[in-house]
């Protein structure tokens, strides 16, 4: 396969950031882009110099023989569909979070996924910025011990002044502060510290009048399968500038954000700073699409795995679930969930 040909479902925020990401490759391109709104599907491929086709049906995109993988970057409810129809016509699937809105959309997409072995890639795109790389590798290296608690948080305002605001604040689109962008909290703290057995969550308003269809402030306590403990938080309407907290505690050291205390550096008196670019903005600009992409592309030729499948970040979206039900129903919940 000498250049991958993309379908990018959506011409939004994120999507333009797929866009100029695959764009930008020698050995792959932008060969579609799916909107309903064709006109404005062609301004923006104009605005970013990419000559490329414009299906207005996604079912046209996945039945054309020169698609190789697709970009969902279409509003969260109809990602189940679009996916399964993407798997049985043999198409490659890059996900953007969240994968689905409830358990029963992604319980659907992993039994087309299962009858229809094509690759993916979760776009919890944070795995890829260069802190949470350095991070991994402290892990791997033993640096800290077997984390026996850790604690992230999201806090990011938004608000009206986002674009995606008019529907991720909605029941049907939003979800919940958590499906809407806690998630990467939830992820994070997997990546880490390993899997999430079991969680008890609480949410709140910010304000009484605010527009928000949810609580837009989660906390959820999580039990992990080390044996160790875990903290989750989210906040979308925040009085804060972007902050993406990562403490972790460990048996042999600890890792507050890029700062390290490690059994390894034995004469240490005070935190190490490791020099990298950190989390800290909301700006889609800012995030590590293009590694995401060429993740995705190394794993589509053969040399290596994905950082983040479909079946792996679909542990994420498990525990997501998990702490909006516990908010739900005011007890704790048990995973992994039977499907």
């Amino acid at each position: 396969m000498s250049i991958m040909r993309f379908a990018v479902v959506g011409t939004g925020w994120v999507a333009g950031e797929y866009l100029k990401a695959i764009d930008a490759r020698k050995d792959a391109e932008v060969y579609a882009v799916v909107s309903a709104h064709k006109e404005h599907a062609k301004q923006r491929l104009e605005e970013l110099q990419i000559d490329a086709r414009v299906f207005e049906r996604f079912e046209d995109a996945v039945k054309d023989p020169q698609v190789d993988a697709v970009v969902l970057c279409s509003t969260p409810g109809i990602r189940p569909e679009q996916a399964v129809l993407a798997a049985r016509h043999g198409k490659h699937i890059v996900f953007e979070k969240p994968l689905a809105m409830n358990r029963k959309g992604l319980w659907e997409i992993a039994q087309a996924l299962e009858a229809n072995p094509v690759h993916t890639i979760a776009g919890f795109v944070l795995r890829w910025n260069p802190s949470f790389s350095n991070t991994k590798a402290l892990i791997e290296d033993d640096a800290i011990g077997r984390i026996f608690m850790a604690q992230i948080d999201y806090w990011h305002n938004i608000g009206p002044h986002y674009p995606q605001y008019r529907w991720s604040k909605t029941k049907a689109l939003g979800g919940s502060s958590i499906l809407s962008a806690g998630c990467h909290a939830v992820d994070a703290v997997r990546y880490f510290a390993g899997e999430i057995e079991e969680v008890t969550a609480y949410s709140c308003r910010t304000w009484a009048d605010s527009e928000y269809e949810f609580d837009s402030n989660v906390i959820a306590l999580l039990k992990l399968r080390n044996g160790g403990i875990g903290k989750v938080s989210s906040s979308l309407e925040c009085k804060t500038t972007y902050k993406f907290n990562i403490h972790l505690l460990g048996e042999k050291g600890a890792i507050m954000n890029n700062q390290l205390y490690s059994h390894k550096l034995p004469g240490q008196t005070e935190y190490a700073v490791i020099p990298t670019i950190l989390p800290d903005s909301g700006d889609v600009s800012h995030h590590p699409f293009a590694e995401e992409i060429d993740d995705f592309v190394q794993t589509l030729r053969g040399q290596t795995p994905s950082r983040c499948d479909f079946f792996d970040a679909m542990q994420t979206m498990e525990a997501c679930f998990a702490i909006d039900e516990s908010i739900e129903s005011g007890r704790k919940i048990t995973l992994p969930l039977v499907r």
